[in-house]
């Protein structure tokens, strides 16, 4: 069953490669990711098949994995509006979502506090 973990990262330079790198020598597979700055720390929900391995690699590297969820996986077409109706649908249930990430044509999506010098590395 596909699980989001959260894991608490410290709020500087390498801690999101680090964690990325501890989850791909273990052989994880991150099928999405989502990261941000929370509060004076990082977070990063990543999205893997094998839970307890990503908890294992995560804890053996160091890392604080502080929830864990299962989550729904839709495959949605890749056009305006698609994720508005699909949305839609789950809040016509009643069901409150609780978390949400999506990058479409395997995407990496980044931001960082020097967007030039990000553009430059990749």
């Amino acid at each position: 069953m596909p699980t989001d973990l959260t894991v608490r990262l410290e709020d500087r330079p390498g801690t999101l490669a680090g964690a990325c790198e501890a989850l791909g020598g273990a052989g994880i597979n991150i099928e999405r990711c989502c990261a941000y700055p929370a509060g004076g720390a990082g977070q990063v929900h990543v999205l893997v098949e094998d839970a307890d391995g990503a908890r294992r690699a995560l804890g053996d590297a160091g890392y604080d994995v502080v929830a864990d969820r299962g989550v729904l996986v839709a495959e949605l077409e890749d056009r305006p509006g698609a994720a508005g109706e699909a949305l839609r649908r789950i809040a016509a249930t009643g069901a409150n979502l609780e978390l949400v990430y999506l990058a479409t044509r395997t995407r990496l999506v980044v931001s960082a506090d020097d967007l030039e010098k990000a553009r430059e590395a990749l």
